[in-house]
């Protein structure tokens, strides 16, 4: 396989300067790939996370997690320097896992 077939794209992730301050960001959104790895993390399934940002496809979601599980080292250091469960746990509101739990 040459160099050129190596390099990997991802559909629906892009990097702007003007946005995240160029974080890879889910295109013609402001959701980084952060964000949706931290939803992840969370335990969240790709539907809990498509029912709290309900403007996303499945496939924008599952494009930003690969670009996730490609670069989880990296993403994993961020997620953990700015991470704050509190406020996950806000952003992400009642997921219908929890919903079941208490029903």
């Amino acid at each position: 396989m040459g160099k050129a077939l190596a390099k990997i794209t991802y559909p629906y992730i892009v990097f702007r300067h003007d946005i995240a301050h160029g974080e890879p960001v889910i295109e013609g959104t402001r959701i980084t790939v952060r964000c949706i790895a931290g939803y992840y993390q969370m335990g969240m399934s790709v539907d809990e996370i498509l029912i709290n940002l309900s403007h996303l496809t499945s496939a924008q979601v599952h494009s930003a997690l690969a670009y996730y599980f490609d670069h989880q080292k990296e993403l994993d250091s961020e997620i953990k320097e700015s991470s704050d469960i509190a406020f996950w746990k806000k952003q992400a509101g009642h997921s219908p896992a929890k919903r079941k739990a208490r029903a």
